[in-house]
């Protein structure tokens, strides 16, 4: 098994010594989490808070040292989901504005726009905490702030064993490609249904197992809660809750101007 396996989540930590990698990680958490909840509550008819939003982001990623390069490439995971939002103004009604020739609806477009761009930022957000904070720490500072447990039971056994399942997907895609499979092409969509569904099958099997190796060594639903690290102060608490105070009161504005 690789390195990344024993250090799951390596690979979007970006390894620096500034303020934000020194931060704890339950302040770190708290303030992305506020920060998205803002920029999710700015009103869609209005987008010039998210001019502030990027601003306040890049200043974070500046501080952080982490490239805007690194960040733009993690946004490919949305692409599929913009594939459907770009519908809305095809399909949604009220008054239109003509664009080469087609006909869109202007509630729709303002939809459409304003989901991506809370999209993006969330992700964004949370690509600056995933870069400057270990999965393990991130654990940690929900723990810390109380989240109930089975969640950061789940989310510790997710970290825990989403490599082995990258795994066990590569060695199914090294079969698959030894009996001439190629995804590439539709009329084999058939053979990458069939490996999701091995993958499925084994990833089921391979949780049973590890249940009752749990089971037999005692667990009984929970698992034993070690913080580490040290309680964030006041100080702490102060600069992190910063930003997302700024994010607040961007989204308040525009809720008052629209």
């Amino acid at each position: 098994m690789s390195g990344a396996a024993h250090n799951p989540g390596a690979d979007l930590l970006i390894p620096a010594d500034t303020p934000l990698h020194r931060a704890a990680p339950q302040c770190k958490v708290a303030a992305t989490a506020l920060c998205v909840l803002f920029v999710a509550c700015t009103p869609k008819q209005v987008f010039w808070p998210y001019l502030g939003y990027a601003a306040v982001l890049a200043l974070a990623a500046a501080i952080a040292q982490v490239p805007a390069t690194t960040l733009l490439r993690r946004l490919v995971v949305e692409i599929p989901f913009v594939f459907f939002v770009v519908l809305l103004p095809l399909l949604a009604t009220g008054p239109t504005v003509e664009l080469l020739g087609v006909h869109l609806s202007v509630d729709g477009l303002e939809s459409a726009a304003s989901i991506v761009l809370k999209a993006s930022f969330g992700l964004l957000a949370t690509g600056v905490l995933a870069a400057t904070t270990p999965l393990a720490e991130i654990i940690t500072g929900l723990e810390r702030l109380r989240v109930p447990r089975v969640f950061t039971a789940v989310a510790s056994f997710m970290v825990r064993y989403v490599e082995v399942l990258n795994t066990e997907l590569a060695r199914l895609r090294t079969a698959r490609a030894c009996r001439g499979g190629d995804p590439r092409w539709l009329w084999q969509a058939r053979d990458t249904a069939a490996c999701v569904g091995a993958l499925f099958v084994r990833a089921f099997e391979r949780g049973e197992r590890v249940y009752l190796a749990m089971a037999s060594r005692g667990y009984n639903g929970a698992l034993p809660t070690v913080l580490t690290g040290s309680a964030a102060g006041a100080r702490a608490w102060t600069v992190a809750l910063a930003v997302p105070l700024v994010y607040g009161a961007l989204a308040l504005t525009g809720w008052v101007t629209r």
